[in-house]
């Protein structure tokens, strides 16, 4: 059973991280090199313009980035592989259809799904976050609870926000602002919620009753 555990530890956090931001790098580069690309793989020209490319490379980086996962940790995150799929299908319309709003609704599909799942389930006394990152920290009840409703609200937040910028705003911008923008902020959200880790964390709370 640790064997598992085990061989995710020996991935480092850089490739992690090349794994979960790579596609979106792709995204990026595909969309604002689309016509380079087509001019030089004339295989990707037939996919259509800049943003239908991209959304076929994207695809493909994802589908790459989950079986790295998979062949290095013999696991695949949930959360990961939730988006992956979702990525798959409205990545697959909007390809099919040559309709780029299945993509750019794509982000809103997830992230209401992700804070509909952790609100839904604190409405029934379970704090799902406490499931996925049990490994990472030591909560308390009360802790884990105070951070899966922080967690489902920012992923509301998220969602409203994608709605708002690519109906609001030109391809390019969203194609930017997914990757430069939706980053950094969920970034700094998620260091914002260390005072809270710290707070309520297993060892803290023991240490306060001792005293």
């Amino acid at each position: 059973m640790d064997a598992p555990a085990k061989t995710e530890e020996k991935v480092s956090p850089l490739l992690k991280m090349v794994l979960e931001l790579g596609p979106l790098v792709v995204f990026f580069f595909a969309n604002s090199r689309g016509e380079w690309l087509a001019s030089h793989f004339p295989v990707l020209a037939e996919m259509g313009g800049p943003i239908f490319i991209a959304t076929g490379l994207f695809m493909a980086a994802t589908a790459i980035a989950l079986i790295v996962s998979w062949v290095l940790t013999r696991t695949l995150p949930m959360m990961p592989l939730i988006s992956g799929i979702v990525v798959f299908v409205f990545g697959a319309l909007t390809l099919w259809l040559q309709n780029d709003t299945f993509i750019k609704m794509k982000p809103t599909i997830v992230n209401t799904l992700f804070g509909a799942i952790l609100l839904g389930g604190l409405l029934f006394g379970k704090s799902l976050l406490g499931y996925v990152f049990h490994a990472a920290f030591k909560l308390t009840d009360e802790g884990w609870r105070k951070l899966t409703l922080r967690w489902g609200l920012f992923f509301l937040f998220l969602a409203v926000l994608n709605e708002v910028v690519w109906r609001s705003f030109s391809t390019d911008f969203w194609v930017a602002f997914k990757v430069w923008g939706t980053m950094p902020i969920t970034i700094v959200f998620t260091l914002a919620q260390m005072p809270l880790i710290m707070r309520y964390s297993v060892d803290q709370a023991e240490e306060g009753k001792a005293s």
